[in-house]
């Protein structure tokens, strides 16, 4: 597949009711933090980030993992894993993105804007959430 096939979108993932003074951030190639911040009040917290998409589809890019042939995702480092050696916890969520619909990756592509991802950020125990974590919506903005 020729790398013309791709297509650039830009991508934003939100952490709704995130765990106050809790710090997050995304996956680097790297498997460092990248982009940590965190909550101080449970304010919302956002990501920005691009990935190539290729017919299929098929995903690519800094921040995209891979789990199988077809399972693509991000992660969100949170509490030591963002680089908070204090905090107590040491976790990702995994958001998937390889089930993101077509009609929105085209109207993303064709007309620039920005897919949003918007997830809870805080687990039934009252802790960050981890693991995979279901959206809440997908939107274009």
């Amino acid at each position: 597949m020729a790398r013309t096939d791709r297509r650039e979108i830009a991508m934003r993932i939100v952490i709704d009711t995130p765990v106050a003074g809790v710090l997050h951030s995304l996956q680097a190639r790297d498997g460092h933090p990248l982009d940590p911040k965190s909550s101080g009040a449970g304010e919302p917290l956002a990501f920005d980030f691009t990935i190539g998409v290729a017919p299929g589809p098929k995903f690519f890019g800094d921040q995209v993992r891979r789990e199988g042939a077809e399972r693509r995702f991000v992660y969100i480092r949170i509490g030591q894993a963002a680089g908070d050696p204090s905090s107590p916890w040491t976790r990702r969520m995994k958001i998937d993105i390889h089930d993101i619909d077509q009609h929105l990756l085209d109207s993303a592509a064709s007309d620039g804007r920005r897919i949003e991802i918007s997830v809870n950020g805080t687990g039934k125990d009252s802790t960050p959430a981890c693991a995979t974590v279901p959206p809440m919506a997908r939107r274009l903005v």
